[in-house]
């Protein structure tokens, strides 16, 4: 179904705007993630349905909503009010959509408003009134707003210091609960259980909060926490689209919550008692579009207390979209131009009106993916402040169907409930259900296996009864699978309770593939229902399916010519967004060829599992079971579609091994290829046979072959496992002992996945993104890093064009990449890194799939890199395409793509970078020249500067000959400059003026802490060396900076540019559509 289909009703009036400018939510952060580009670009869509022209102005590239085709024109520019300002001068819109841009967006509209913006350019704020953003996001107005509308609040108070919390504390004894307004995320938020937690969390939350006020209130520990979103239009009329229950009661961010729509423990009455409470709040508040309103219930009485009201599309508002099929973003845009929900139609019935409530005849589970894998020191305690990366959702007839699938999608060493730590103690599992943490869902499954009794864990947890006994129910069906043979009737039950293949093997002691054959020689296949957001009492037109073990199937296979686009699973730290865009552009390429898209993914905040971004949606885990049965599945009567394995990621290449052994086909770049890249004995000897260098190194399976290679050339060496994403796990090691450290602690060494012992270069790193269709290789850039070689390039500044190369350099790098992705064999896209070193140049790495500069690299080009790759994949040729081989004509501008970090909400994880990937999203920044481009990705990412104040400047030895120039411009730039004992020595003995504090915390004054956390300075430059005492020595300047919310720089490299880019373009920068910048001219 188009989305032309959600008609209007004739007698309803037109729009009031022609013209509307939509903010978006910047890059994905924790607290913040794809559901805004999902809601950004439904927003724009539908807008121009109504004949409504669209600018969009966002600062991630590696969204859909900032493709070109999305809005009538797209700005990539930093968010804010400045920019705003030249936007709205240029485009004279009518009118702001503010409401689907996440907190970000939110606050960029109240700060354009109250500057007086929207009142000199005559533009209107849509949909939800300011007064009612104010009402909702300013804690002290939320709170008379509730006493005026009876509604129970609890007792609280509002701080602007530090001091009215502790005195708040001698009133209502702690714990207590700090709430910051205008923060996404919980950000800046906690539980306070003693008078020095109080005392850091209010400070934090006061620093974090944007008008410097926090809510402290008591503390609901144990009480049932429930969300509702609901809807309302201009004439008043609310709906409620979903309630949703978190299985961890209060005191647990809804972001980090395990959540389960529709609730299952409510009585009717409770329910329709908050029903009634949340709509009689977004009436009071004047809300107009979605709204998500949060409550903490008493689990002994029928006491409520209202939490928290988001005047805007949400998070949870995402996972309701995709837990009923209603398409909230869509219909609050079209609310905000005046249309009402009465008058229009639910594209996903085609009969009825939006104004009809979903109903549900399934359970979904929803459970976050958190970065503790790639952060093992962080403290796993999850609380007010969320943590979670990502989330992955799935969908049955059963809560314990729907949990071990969503389990299942996870994507983490804990495959299914069936894991549990070998080492845990009884004191382990009781601290792990009492302190809500990441691994509390299997600790429960654990208890249970050993005997507790749901009243002694719902005792530690205040987890609900009802949850308890259902786990209580899969404990008691392992125990059935491990103590009897194989049943038919007891494999139909275990499918039918969500259990995989795989955990009925392990139980039953046999291998997954003879599990399968049973079931398939039973005939035991999955069926699959139709997600319809009205229970089945109308006939759905979208094609939006889940699976379950039942009798009735409801997806009619698809005939002709067709193929699977598997997605890239939930977000996390090394597989983000970019590789979702990857895959919705891959469906649209099907499409527009004339080729069924059939999309399988299990991330409810991304585009790709939109209803309509594809001919069909499979919402399930991306695991070889589900994906294998519903390639069976189409291909029923004929032959299964082919699958489109390299635009998801490492997830996706990890299932084409699999599924080619099965017997499926895979579509583009050959699955030998795929393995060559990978295995580092083939890729050597096929390097060596091109006589193209590679950094020298082996792979190894044994701690002495470690340290032979390592003696043989040389350290430092760069080492980390195989076939893993996002650097993990990768470490720059300086010497024997660091090595041994490593071997024995930070790898599992098997024959089948060695570890790479390489030379580590110091050099210059490039890399280049590439289309090759067996005949030609398009390259449509080359892209340079800031930093130097031994950064991961997910967490590198990136420059395109690149602006440091020779001309025989760059001919040498179109050289190596052609002849590379000729001689493996690529059908489609491929990314190579090089480093440059003394003038050779090396290859570091190649992959033969999509990469996370795609996005970028696509939008600084023109370039439609994924569209030109899936038609290679479906047999045609870049020259049919239009697209000659080579390297692509250089665009007259510079673009910068700049990493984003969420160090801040993840205590004790260290901040400086290296080859292991730590940023969770990124920025673009683009002008006609390097300066202004890199400082408006400075802005985008939070990184830049402040214009004036004093910075702390701790540097490695072999930093400070680099960085001494960069020192006197900061001074030239009025700089007050504070250093520790060897920096501040240096910068005097070069004659410029510094203040010296001592690194040894607590024995001098000041010492660095004091500085940062006194407010003395207002940046940090820490460049820790390489040996460990120096990395820990700057530990806690580093993570002092991030907690206190001041920039933190801890590469020479990027602070040297950055101070470049800074004293030349803080105030001349373009700011102009995407596309008018690879135009010659000049910008606005």
């Amino acid at each position: 179904m188009t989305m032309s289909q959600m008609v209007t009703n004739p007698s309803t009036p037109p729009p009031t705007v022609s013209s509307v400018l939509v903010i978006g939510s910047g890059p994905i952060v924790i607290g913040q993630a794809a559901e805004f580009d999902y809601a950004g670009a439904q927003a724009c869509r539908s807008l121009r349905e109504e004949g409504i022209r669209t600018v969009l102005v966002n600062s991630n590239p590696a969204t859909i909503m900032t493709d070109e085709g999305i809005a009538d024109a797209v700005y990539i520019e930093p968010l804010t009010p400045d920019v705003i300002r030249r936007v709205i001068q240029r485009e004279r819109p009518d009118g702001l959509l503010a409401t689907l841009g996440g907190q970000t967006g939110l606050n960029l509209a109240v700060q354009v408003h109250r500057l007086g913006i929207l009142d000199q350019y005559g533009v209107r704020l849509l949909g939800t009134p300011l007064a009612a953003i104010e009402q909702a996001e300013d804690r002290s107005l939320f709170k008379q707003m509730l006493e005026g509308l009876g509604e129970p609040v609890v007792p609280s108070v509002i701080a602007t210091t530090v001091q009215q919390a502790v005195d708040f504390a001698s009133v209502v004894p702690l714990p207590l609960v700090i709430r910051p307004a205008y923060t996404l995320g919980g950000t800046g938020g906690g539980i306070a259980h003693t008078m020095d937690d109080l005392r850091r969390i209010a400070g934090g939350g006061i620093a974090a909060s944007p008008i410097g006020q926090v809510l402290i209130e008591r503390s609901l520990l144990g009480w049932k926490e429930l969300e509702y979103e609901v809807m309302r239009d201009g004439a008043g009329t609310c709906i409620t689209i979903c309630n949703m229950e978190n299985i961890d009661p209060m005191g647990v961010h809804t972001g980090d919550s395990i959540v389960v729509a529709p609730s299952q423990t409510l009585t009717d009455r409770e329910y329709q008692m908050l029903r009634s409470s949340a709509l009689r709040i977004i009436s009071a508040l004047g809300i107009e579009g979605g709204c998500n309103v949060q409550y903490a219930l008493d689990p002994a009485s029928m006491d409520y207390a209202v939490i928290e009201v988001n005047p805007r599309v949400s998070r949870s508002s995402a996972l309701a979209s995709k837990a009923t099929g209603y398409p909230i973003a869509r219909i609050s845009a079209k609310i905000a131009v005046g249309r009402r929900l009465a008058d229009l139609r639910n594209p996903i019935t085609g009969k009825t009106t939006a104004a009809f409530e979903p109903a549900l005849d399934y359970v979904v589970a929803k459970i976050p993916r958190w970065p503790f894998d790639k952060f093992g020191r962080a403290d796993r305690t999850i609380g007010t402040q969320m943590k979670a990366t990502g989330e992955a959702m799935a969908i049955d007839r059963s809560f314990e169907a729907a949990i071990q699938k969503a389990v299942r999608s996870l994507e983490t060493p804990a495959e299914d409930l069936a894991w549990e730590q070998p080492s845990w103690t009884e004191a382990d599992l009781d601290d792990l259900i009492r302190r809500p943490n990441d691994q509390r869902l299997w600790a429960i499954m654990a208890a249970l296996r050993r005997g507790w009794t749901t009243d002694r864990i719902h005792a530690l947890s205040a987890i609900d009864h009802w949850f308890l006994s259902r786990f209580e129910c899969l404990v008691g069906m392992e125990r059935e699978l491990a103590a009897s043979p194989l049943t038919p009737t007891a494999l139909w039950e275990a499918k039918r309770s969500g259990f995989s293949d795989q955990q009925i093997a392990t139980l039953t002691g046999q291998a997954e593939s003879q599990v399968r054959k049973i079931r398939h020689r039973l005939g035991m296949l999955p069926v699959y229902k139709t997600v319809d957001t009205c229970a089945a009492e109308f006939a759905a037109e979208t094609p939006y399916f889940y699976s379950t073990y039942e009798e009735e199937d409801e997806a009619t296979p698809l005939l002709g010519q067709r193929a699977l686009v598997i997605g890239s699973g939930p977000i996390r730290i090394g597989q983000g967004i970019e590789f979702d865009y990857c895959s919705v552009q891959a469906a649209t390429a099907l499409r527009e060829a004339g080729v069924a898209a059939i999309m399988v993914n299990s991330n409810p905040e991304t585009v790709s599992t939109d209803f309509d971004a594809s001919d069909r949606l499979y919402f399930e885990p991306l695991d070889l079971e589900s994906v294998s049965e519903i390639l069976i599945h189409e291909g029923v009567g004929g032959t299964p579609p082919a699958a489109i394995t390299q635009v998801g990621g490492q997830t996706a290449i990890n299932l084409a091994g699999p599924l080619d052994e099965m017997g499926f086909a895979i579509l583009g770049t050959p699955l030998d290829a795929i393995d060559l890249a990978e295995d580092r004995f083939r890729f050597e000897a096929f390097l060596r046979g091109l006589g193209i260098p590679q950094p020298p190194g082996a792979a190894v399976t044994s701690l002495h072959d470690a340290q032979a290679i390592a003696e043989r050339i040389g350290y430092p060496v760069l080492v980390r496992p195989s076939y893993v994403l996002g650097g993990r796990a990768m470490e720059v090691v300086h010497g024997p002992d660091h090595l041994e450290r490593y071997i024995r602690n930070a790898s599992t060494m098997t024959p089948d996945r060695p570890v790479l012992v390489d030379k580590y270069l110091l050099g210059r790193e490039f890399e280049v993104d590439a289309i090759c269709d067996g005949e030609d290789v398009l390259i449509p850039g080359v892209m340079e890093h800031i930093e130097r070689a031994g950064v991961h390039s997910g967490d590198s500044f990136a420059v395109y064009p690149e602006l440091n190369l020779y001309p025989a350099e760059v001919e040498t790098v179109v050289d190596y990449t052609t002849r590379i992705a000729l001689g493996l064999g690529v059908r489609g896209l491929c990314n190579i890194q090089f480093v440059v070193q003394s003038g050779r140049i090396s290859v570091l790495e190649v992959n033969p799939r999509s990469s996370r500069t795609v996005p970028f690299l696509s939008k600084a080009t023109g370039v439609p890199m994924v569209q030109l790759a899936t038609n290679v994949a479906m047999g045609r040729s870049l020259k049919e395409q239009g697209y000659p081989g080579g390297l692509w004509p250089r665009q007259p501008l510079v673009a910068v793509k700049a990493p984003v970090f969420s160090m801040a909400k993840l205590r004790g994880v260290e901040v400086h970078l290296g080859p292991e990937m730590k940023s969770t999203g990124e920025v673009m920044g683009i002008d006609r020249s390097f300066e202004p481009a890199f400082f408006k990705a400075l802005m985008s990412s939070g990184l830049a500067l402040p214009a004036r104040g004093a910075l702390l400047i701790s540097l490695a030895d072999e930093d400070k000959a680099d960085g001494l120039q960069m020192l006197g411009q900061l001074i030239r730039m009025g700089y007050a400059l504070f250093a520790t004992e060897g920096t501040a020595a240096f910068i005097e003995r070069n004659g410029m003026p510094v203040q010296t504090v001592t690194k040894r915390i607590g024995r001098g004054s000041p010492d660095v802490l004091d500085v940062i956390l006194q407010g003395t300075v207002h940046g940090v430059i820490n460049t820790p060396g390489p040996a460990d005492k120096e990395v820990l020595d700057g530990l806690q300047i580093r993570r002092a900076a991030v907690e206190r919310g001041i920039p933190c720089i801890t590469s020479i490299d990027t602070a040297r540019a950055m101070v470049t880019a800074m004293s030349g373009a803080t105030s001349v920068y373009t700011v102009q559509p995407v596309t008018a910048y690879r135009e010659s001219g000049f910008g606005y």
